[in-house]
């Protein structure tokens, strides 16, 4: 750690300050302002010093009001310096005035530091876990006075002050005291309190005078474009979820139904100017909205600060603040709230994978490559142009864990979906050979990643049982969602990318060429319970130009929505949580972009309203049924029944767990109904039809089987005779009278 340059504070003998040490401070170049500026002993007694610009006489005056002595201007600056009539050291307030009128001001400086010799030890260690009670801007009383303390890590700087409109944005005012064995540098500033607009001036380690800085631990960020961090009160909100979250934290998530609605919340729908809706806003139509339709969990996309709307939020310069664009962070913590009370779990994404380059953000932030790697082999994101964090330095993995464990404290959320994680997991991930360093081993693993996640998911699970993490994780690494001690990764799930992959491809196919591709569906199967798999159709499948997910449908209008229909029905009945994309419940036709709300208004019409109302009966059918969701991540609660009929393009198999009647699925990919279809199935008996994507009441031919099969040994076998409509998903429950 490079240590600030310091001016040595040397006193003559009536106790003044030196001319060199009057000079710095007023220059602002005074490694050690606390060496200068505040109350010291002098001679038995006590002198105080203060730099107030454009004051022309300062009094001094204890907290209680009493006079303590008039001070004298030492440089036209503003340093002003005198003899005080106290018997022990203690804070101070000024009374400034000039030709203009007066003003008070309590003396920052005056005040002894805030964080204590256990912070500094656990810091350093990179073990401590609340370091969001510790870092940031929190509103205190100290020593008898009330204010802001600020704290933030640049361990290289050579000044380090807190700047805002309570300073006219001038950093030789509200130089902070470093602590050197960690690099924090902090400051109690007092008479300020919530809602100031405040950034860090930092001089880097070559002198040179950065853009500010906003504060990477800031719980609140002014609205975009402006980019300052917020002081703001610690979240007030009276919880009453404890019956939500008691449920999670005494459930295992791959024996329950979780079904997720992913939302992107600046576009799931906007005022009619164009405007955002405020949390509170989004609570009232959005959480009734997802009760409605049957979700168990509403994912949103990045809702922690940054500065470009297209970025969707994945390039966020502040992962300890909701975003400004919603209202104040009380009202996201009212909407989890909300959710939880009606029983909707909210996960958020999250990105530790890399952050943006922004001069205000964390790139080069005291001078130094601090947060990212300084080699762009290993620090620089050639994708999309970001920096990659320095998974190796104690101090950013603590900064990233705290975060995980902030979200989950304070605003109580669900779980984490954390983006990107093969990026972090390979050294040569989007690059060519020499744009990457090996490992220790020579290997392409990225270790220190790894090592982080790990330790991620153990803090997150063992500090905040019922809170899940998921992996977006598109390559076959090993274990991403088994136990650290077994040596994974430590996740609770895994996004199956496979999966989405390959039945999108295989649904863009015209039916009649569907039987030359039936190996898209059934080669998932293959290794569907390798991991606790998510299916998602997400956010990723409805941009760039991909359409949306009816667009992706072979055929006419009517086979897109009765394919679409069956798709889902197919895919609520496979092994594996659930998630779809906003929009795609009721077959958007456009694609989605972050600049426009939803096309709402297609739920008035038929086929859109037919396959909200498949969704909505697939998500309770799911929830109600154990047979569908208690056994999605083990192989015992899968059997195929039909695997092979390649020429007819239909697929069967069997869901079941203890608890519940086994349920059988039976789709039917072409547009051609199947009379007369024999199904084999477990039971003999009374099977009952729970759903059918071709009725009418979804926009089908209404084509099925009076509601119910039965099934009859016959033939050294058991099986039930039925017709498979065109284009449709079927799913019969064990029903025996």
């Amino acid at each position: 750690m490079r240590k600030p340059r310091t001016t040595a504070a040397t006193s003559g003998p009536d106790g003044q300050a030196s001319a060199g040490d009057v000079a710095a401070i007023v220059a602002g170049t005074h490694g050690d302002p606390f060496a200068v500026l505040g109350v010291h002993e002098v001679d038995k007694g006590f002198v105080a010093r203060c730099f107030v610009p454009h004051a022309e006489f300062v009094t001094a005056y204890t907290l209680t009001g009493k006079k303590a002595g008039e001070l004298s201007r030492r440089d036209e600056g503003g340093f002003f310096e005198g003899n005080l009539s106290l018997k022990k050291r203690q804070p101070l307030r000024y009374h400034a005035r000039n030709a203009g009128g007066d003003w008070w001001l309590t003396d920052p400086y005056s005040f002894g530091p805030v964080l204590g010799p256990l912070d500094d030890y656990y810091i350093a260690e990179g073990s401590h876990l609340r370091l969001f009670d510790k870092l940031g801007a929190h509103l205190i009383d100290h020593e008898g006075a009330s204010g802001v303390h600020f704290a933030v890590w640049a361990p290289n700087a050579r000044r380090v002050s807190v700047v805002g409109d309570f300073n006219e944005w001038d950093g030789r005012r509200h130089a902070m005291r470093v602590r050197r064995d960690t690099g924090i540098w902090e400051l109690f500033i007092p008479d300020i309190g919530a809602g100031r607009p405040y950034k860090y001036e930092i001089i880097g380690p070559d002198g040179v005078r950065l853009p500010l800085k906003a504060d990477p631990f800031a719980f609140k960020s002014e609205l975009r474009p402006a980019t300052a961090s917020v002081t703001a009160l610690p979240p007030a909100h009276e919880w009453g979820d404890e019956a939500h979250r008691n449920y999670w934290r005494n459930a295992d998530p791959r024996r329950e139904a979780v079904s997720i609605y992913e939302v992107h919340a600046g576009s799931w729908q906007l005022h009619d100017d164009g405007s955002f809706l405020s949390w509170d806003e989004l609570a009232g139509r959005l959480i009734p909205y997802v009760v409605d339709t049957g979700f168990t969990h509403i994912e949103f996309m990045p809702i922690s600060e940054h500065p470009y709307d297209p970025s969707w939020g994945y390039q966020t310069t502040g992962l300890y603040a909701p975003s400004a664009r919603f209202g104040d962070p009380d009202g996201f913590a009212r909407f989890v709230d909300g959710a939880h009370r009606a029983g909707i779990g909210v996960i958020l994404d999250w990105v530790p994978a890399h952050f943006p380059v922004d001069a205000h953000g964390l790139a080069n932030f005291d001078g130094t490559a601090l947060y990212e790697h300084a080699d762009p082999r290993k620090g620089f994101h050639p994708d999309w142009n970001t920096a990659i964090y320095n998974f190796g330095r104690r101090e950013v993995v603590s900064f990233l864990v705290n975060n995980a464990l902030f979200w989950a404290e304070k605003y109580h959320v669900d779980g984490l979906r954390v983006d990107a994680v093969a990026s972090m997991l390979y050294l040569d991930y989007s690059r060519k050979a020499g744009e990457w360093i090996p490992n220790e081993k020579g290997g392409r693993e990225n270790l220190e990643a790894v090592s982080f996640l790990q330790r991620m998911n153990k803090e997150v699970y063992g500090h905040h049982p019922g809170v899940m993490t998921i992996a977006e994780e598109s390559t076959s690494w090993p274990k991403v969602s088994q136990p650290v001690h077994e040596g994974g990764l430590g996740f609770g799930f895994k996004w199956n990318m496979g999966f989405m992959h390959d039945t999108l491809e295989y649904f863009s196919k015209e039916p009649i060429f569907r039987k030359h591709h039936h190996g898209d569906i059934t080669f998932g199967l293959v290794y569907a319970f390798s991991e606790n798999f998510v299916l998602p159709l997400s956010h990723d499948e409805v941009v760039h130009g991909k359409g949306t997910l009816l667009s992706k449908m072979a055929g006419d209008d009517w086979q897109k929505f009765a394919t679409l229909r069956a798709y889902y029905a197919f895919m609520w009945g496979y092994p594996g949580k659930k998630l779809l994309f906003m929009g795609q419940e009721f077959a958007q036709r456009r694609e989605w972009s972050e600049a426009r709300a939803l096309d709402w208004s297609l739920l008035d019409f038929g086929p859109h309203r037919g396959v909200w109302q498949t969704v909505r009966d697939l998500n309770y059918l799911y929830r109600s049924r154990p047979a569908l969701h208690a056994r999605d991540c083990e192989p015992e609660g899968f059997s195929w029944l039909i695997v092979d009929d390649s020429a007819n393009s239909v697929f069967a198999w069997l869901r079941s767990a203890p608890g519940g009647n086994p349920v059988a699925v039976i789709s039917n990919f072409t547009p051609v109904p199947r009379d007369d279809y024999r199904v084999p199935l477990p039971m003999a008996g009374r099977w009952r039809e729970i759903i059918n994507t071709d009725a009418t009441d979804y926009g089908g031919s209404g084509k099925g089987n009076g509601g119910a099969v039965e099934a009859r040994a016959e033939g050294g076998g058991i099986s039930a005779t039925m017709l498979l409509p065109p284009l449709s998903t079927i799913m019969l429950e064990f029903a025996p009278d």
